[in-house]
């Protein structure tokens, strides 16, 4: 299971204040927990082409939300690799990601929703199409490969009764409570928030509380899934892996309810593995991996061979404990509303923008993991001999990258990134704010309206 948005840190089992995750909880002590892991190309596309190919962004040159044609043919799929050693492959909610290459059947369901149209039950839509397809793959008789895309932790952010209340007890409209001011005035996403948020939202926590709840809502549809595997007899004789394709910005670094930037909300992601028979119950593994080694993982678990040369590594030695970590610093990337890239370090983030971005934010950030885990102190400027150090190893190691793939850093190859053709990389924030926008602004426009009247 593929979760979109979903932070690590706002889940139960990795300790988070409230009980999101109560049936997810129950899942993870059947199986492995890795407290480390992390999607280091933000955004989607780039996030699952590592985490469905055990290749990093050099490989799959996919960087960008909106990456231009098919993966690389030379790139394998998890699905296509599965599909030759004799699986019955099938997907719900990833059509049309050039990750999604290679399965027999395809099926989709509603994942979206607004204000207008009322709570959005994502996840229960999600079981509709996935139960009766499980279904039939357990009856077709051979082993199957079930990749399911849960959006519920993706704005919109509109779980059912009575999870939107779940986690807030409180007046949301409350008029001395400007918490929501800046956010509703950021002009690219205005419109978007004004399309599902409440009209006249006016308590930024009331929002996190929505995402909170949709978090626990999957959670509780999630069980329908681990339910059926039972019924069935094969919960314990399948590999059931959940992974966040990113994080989410919340109320952090002014990114508000979305996942752009590269701070640890958006790069730090669960990753739960359950499969008995070679996972120890209650495995929890602390050292450091990254998307690129789930597909190695699979595969080893079950016992399929390939002469594919991945970028990752298998994990079952990290939850053997034959090996405490792996890679402690990499290279991180963004290419959804803003393009930068970084070096990440266990006391050190680097952040350098090719561009300039929609929030006004300097072109090279410095933080202090160990001291200041919320990334809230730019020591950039304090800290040049930092800064060079940390951007000689980057560039190390990218050259190395370059060498090895015989291309260049796809960071550097993306045009119109941003999906406005003829401009180019932005010049300056002024003209990424001005241009950058979505939403709908004449439903927003309505809403606003009403909630005037």
């Amino acid at each position: 299971m593929g979760v979109d948005s979903l932070r690590a840190d706002h889940m139960s089992c990795y300790g988070y204040q409230h009980c999101t995750t109560p049936h997810i909880n129950r899942f993870a002590e059947g199986g492995a927990l890795f407290e480390q892991t992390y999607s280091p190309h933000i955004p989607t596309t780039s996030a699952y082409a590592s985490m469905l190919t055990g290749m990093d962004c050099f490989s799959t040159r996919a960087v960008a939300l909106r990456h231009k044609g098919p993966l690389r043919h030379e790139v394998k799929t998890l699905a296509e690799i599965l599909h030759g050693a004799g699986y019955n492959t099938a997907c719900v909610g990833f059509e049309g990601n050039p990750s999604s290459r290679g399965f027999d059947t395809y099926l989709d369901y509603r994942a979206w929703g607004s204000w207008a149209e009322g709570r959005s039950p994502k996840a229960q839509n999600l079981n509709n199409a996935a139960i009766p397809e499980l279904d039939r793959l357990i009856n077709l008789g051979d082993p199957f490969f079930l990749f399911l895309r849960h959006m519920d932790p993706h704005a919109p952010y509109l779980p059912p009764e009575p999870y939107e209340r779940m986690f807030y007890h409180g007046d949301e409209f409350d008029p001395h409570n400007k918490s929501m001011k800046l956010v509703m005035d950021f002009k690219p996403f205005c419109d978007f928030f004004a399309s599902w948020m409440p009209p006249g939202i006016t308590d930024k926590d009331y929002v996190i509380a929505q995402y909170d709840g949709a978090i626990a809502y999957m959670d509780a549809c999630i069980q329908t899934i681990f339910t059926a595997l039972k019924a069935r007899g094969i919960l314990d004789d399948t590999i059931v892996v959940i992974n966040g394709d990113h994080g989410e910005t919340l109320y952090d670094h002014e990114c508000w309810f979305d996942h752009h930037g590269l701070y640890d909300p958006t790069l730090h992601v669960p990753l739960i593995i359950r499969y008995p028979s070679k996972i120890p119950a209650g495995a929890r593994a602390s050292g450091y991996n990254q998307h690129k080694d789930l597909a190695p993982t699979i595969l080893e678990l079950a016992e399929i061979e390939t002469e594919i040369e991945f970028d990752g590594v298998s994990l079952i030695p990290m939850i053997n404990g034959a090996v405490f970590s792996y890679e402690s610093e990499f290279y991180i990337t963004e290419c959804t509303w803003m393009r930068k890239h970084g070096w990440r370090t266990p006391e050190w983030k680097l952040i350098h923008a090719l561009e300039p971005d929609f929030h006004f934010k300097p072109m090279v950030e410095l933080y202090n993991l160990i001291d200041d885990p919320q990334e809230n102190d730019n020591l950039a400027e304090a800290n040049p001999e930092i800064v060079a150090k940390l951007e000689a190893r980057m560039q190390s190691w990218i050259e190395k990258r370059q060498r090895e793939t015989g291309m260049e850093n796809p960071m550097m190859t993306q045009g119109d990134w941003h999906g406005h053709e003829g401009i180019g990389p932005f010049k300056t924030s002024q003209q990424a704010y001005d241009t950058l926008h979505i939403g709908n602004p004449g439903q927003a426009a309505r809403m606003q309206a009403e909630a005037r009247k």
